[in-house]
């Protein structure tokens, strides 16, 4: 017998051994053979409705070049600000107005002081920044705890139906200026993190915390932003992230069916539905005349070109193609594959660019 052949096979390396691959390492590649079609920019030319670049170590002029590349026509920049923060946004952006439309927040200031003076302050900054060029207000947000996102005074304990924020959804209905408001978060952030969570490698980053004392659940939090549409016929409203709805989106699908002022848009949520392909173009299909793209970029001023470029197409080979089962590891954390949803051109022009138009013509 030739004892060399029964010799016991070295220990294979612990790191590359399945049974010590960790989740957040796992990234797997499509072995598929099917077509993979490079977009390198949109079909038609694209407003998009929803980007945050305004951070005043940003070149302005690369960021355009960015869009040049990609087809984008015009950005909307949801900058959360009031008063000098939005003042100096209006500065920096001055030489671009043809390529930017520049929203602002609410300005909460004295919100938990005794009284509802604060209201005439937000309402008279609300203006202010009307008259400085803000076309609309956003992003607003609650994912529980209340408003956080306007600066400079996050209204934590503000939830969208208190009586108080009315005036000022009124004001915006009578300025012409949409509201874009991110409810809640995606519902595997408010899933238990176990082994049941099928987006656990996404949702544990941007988990909810439960333990926090009157935090609102998911249903209840669209329970409120469906109040103020309701309650604010004359107000554009825009459900950024499909309203974070994208694991049922037969539920801003009945908002839409039933409240004419309100939009959606898919900023950053292309992975939630490039998953569910079929089910996602027959939402597309059937609200083709209300719904917005955008993309989410710019929080980061360091985020480089390279990643932009590669943001954008990945965008658009998910709305434009059908192609099946690919993964962008770089760009997305859910561990899922990802699917064309083949979009028609009609459809796509109007997501593109003829929504948003008709949109801030309202």
């Amino acid at each position: 017998m030739d004892l060399d052949k029964v010799k016991p096979k070295p220990l294979a390396d612990v790191s590359s051994s399945p049974e010590h691959i960790r989740l957040q390492d796992y990234r797997p590649k499509s072995i598929f053979k099917t077509p993979e079609t490079a977009i390198v920019e949109a079909a038609f030319p694209v407003i998009d409705m929803h980007t945050h670049a305004w951070q005043p170590e940003l070149d302005v002029s690369k960021w355009i070049a960015r869009m040049d590349d990609a087809n984008i026509e015009k950005s909307t920049v949801l900058t959360f600000e009031t008063g000098a923060g939005f003042d100096a946004v209006t500065k920096q952006y001055a030489d671009y107005a043809n390529r930017f439309d520049l929203w602002c927040g609410f300005d909460y200031t004295g919100y938990d002081q005794p009284g509802d003076s604060w209201i005439d302050h937000a309402v008279a900054e609300l203006e202010r920044c009307h008259r400085m060029g803000a076309k609309g207000v956003g992003e607003l947000g609650d994912k529980g705890l209340g408003e956080f996102y306007s600066r400079p005074v996050a209204g934590y304990g503000l939830h969208l139906d208190d009586p108080r924020m009315k005036p000022l959804f009124e004001k915006c209905g009578q300025l012409h200026m949409p509201v874009n408001i991110h409810i809640a978060d995606p519902m595997w952030m408010y899933l238990p993190m176990d082994a049941t969570n099928d987006g656990l490698m996404n949702a544990y980053e941007w988990r909810i915390d439960h333990t926090q004392p009157g935090l609102l659940d998911h249903p209840t939090l669209i329970k409120t932003f469906e109040n103020v549409v309701r309650d604010t016929p004359g107000t554009i409203f825009i459900a950024c992230h499909f309203a974070n709805c994208t694991y049922d989106l037969s539920i801003v699908g009945k908002m839409l069916d039933q409240y004419p002022n309100l939009y959606v848009d898919n900023a950053a949520r292309f992975a939630e539905t490039a998953t569910i392909p079929r089910f996602a173009k027959a939402f597309y299909e059937k609200y083709q005349d209300r719904l917005l793209f955008g993309t989410d970029l710019g929080y980061d001023p360091k985020m480089n070109m390279e990643y932009a470029a590669k943001f954008y197409r990945t965008a658009f080979r998910i709305m434009e193609t059908t192609d099946d089962h690919f993964y962008e590891h770089e760009i997305f954390t859910y561990h899922w594959p990802l699917y064309g949803l083949g979009l028609s051109a009609a459809i796509l022009e109007k997501i593109y660019r003829l929504n948003a138009l008709k949109l801030m013509q309202l």
